[in-house]
């Protein structure tokens, strides 16, 4: 049987045009003047000059580190952009919008093998993932779905540039399932648009995140909508950046700056989930103080290795089933990571420690 191509919605254009204007409004702002080119394979210097600016797109960090007070020992210039998602941050590196993004482990390797050149200069990992998965799926109203292997038949939405695409395929393996089994429908991770596709019996089935679960199911339970566990992992969380900010030795300094003070505000995040649930969730992204408290618990707490080793080692398989089910390119992964970085965190990391004792 030939394999089903994935289905395409007519909203898909209506999500890249928002996004678009988003990112357009930003490059108009411009970036600061290059610093001095700097080789990816040289050694980073030890501070970036007066006036060195960073465009940043990480809500999330960017409210932590102001709750926290952490912002004070940024001795670099930020200029903060509120965007989040692979589609959104790779746009707005092709637009030379920001320098540095948060993602997941997907975007970046979309990013490569569409010919945007980025290396990846840190990474996030749940401290328990099997216990606070990132994603949950998502089941339309009076479709009846309890688990993976119910899937078969079913149609599910996928965006194959993004983590939930990775997501449904890792899910489908590790239920003895191929895409011949089911109808993949192609879809941006945009905002709310998985929810509304679930909701409008669009697709059957969707990878939700956390924060998507609680108003999905608030909205929609009252109808038959329910959610149930992917049963893979999920957790990887990435900081990347495109290979010409990288080459700019002041913009690279400053990267090196942020990131150590990124690793604080992941940890910082951890220990206080009650202050990042009202600042971040409540305050900047809207929800009610219960849906934050659920989310936050959800999603667990976080550490940044500093050792990347097996990071990597995951993010290869990952790469591999792309490779096989979506006719990729094979990739080394590893040559997408900027160790350099990994050594900043880890000193970063260590001097936070020594100043804790």
């Amino acid at each position: 049987m030939p394999r089903r191509g994935p289905t395409r919605p007519l909203f898909r254009a209506a999500l890249l045009t928002t996004a678009g204007l988003m990112v357009a409004t930003l490059s108009a702002c411009g970036s600061s003047d290059a610093g001095p080119k700097l080789e990816l394979t040289a050694a980073l210097p030890d501070a970036a000059p007066d006036g060195t600016v960073l465009r940043v797109g990480d809500p999330a960090t960017q409210v932590a580190l102001e709750t926290s007070g952490l912002i004070d020992d940024l001795d670099v210039d930020v200029e903060w952009a509120n965007i989040t998602g692979g589609p959104k941050t790779l746009e707005a590196f092709r637009a030379d919008a920001i320098d540095i993004g948060s993602v997941a482990d997907i975007p970046p390797l979309f990013a490569h093998w569409t010919g945007t050149d980025v290396r990846i200069v840190a990474a996030r990992e749940t401290v328990d993932p099997a216990d606070h998965p990132t994603y949950e799926l998502g089941v339309a109203p009076a479709v009846d779905v309890k688990s993976v292997e119910d899937l078969a038949g079913k149609k599910i939405a996928y965006s194959p540039g993004q983590a939930q695409g990775a997501l449904v395929l890792n899910v489908l393996r590790e239920a003895g399932l191929t895409q011949d089994d089911v109808e993949l429908v192609e879809m941006q991770s945009v905002d709310d648009a998985f929810s509304v596709a679930l909701a409008s019996n669009q697709v059957d089935v969707a990878p939700l995140g956390q924060t998507l679960v609680k108003t999905y199911l608030a909205k929609y339970e009252q109808d038959g909508a329910t959610t149930i566990p992917s049963g893979v992992r999920d957790d990887a969380w990435t900081l990347y950046a495109p290979t010409t900010v990288l080459e700019d030795a002041d913009k690279a300094t400053a990267i090196k700056e942020y990131v150590g003070l990124w690793a604080e505000a992941q940890q910082w995040i951890s220990d206080h989930p009650d202050e990042f649930a009202q600042a971040y969730y409540v305050d900047h992204e809207g929800l009610s103080p219960e849906d934050a408290a659920y989310v936050v618990d959800a999603l667990g707490q976080f550490t940044v290795p500093t050792d990347w080793d097996d990071f990597i080692a995951r993010h290869q398989v990952t790469v591999d089933t792309l490779v096989k089910e979506q006719d990729q390119e094979p990739l080394d992964v590893s040559t997408l990571y900027d160790r350099r970085f990994e050594k900043a965190i880890a000193a970063a990391v260590s001097g936070q420690g020594e100043g804790s004792s």
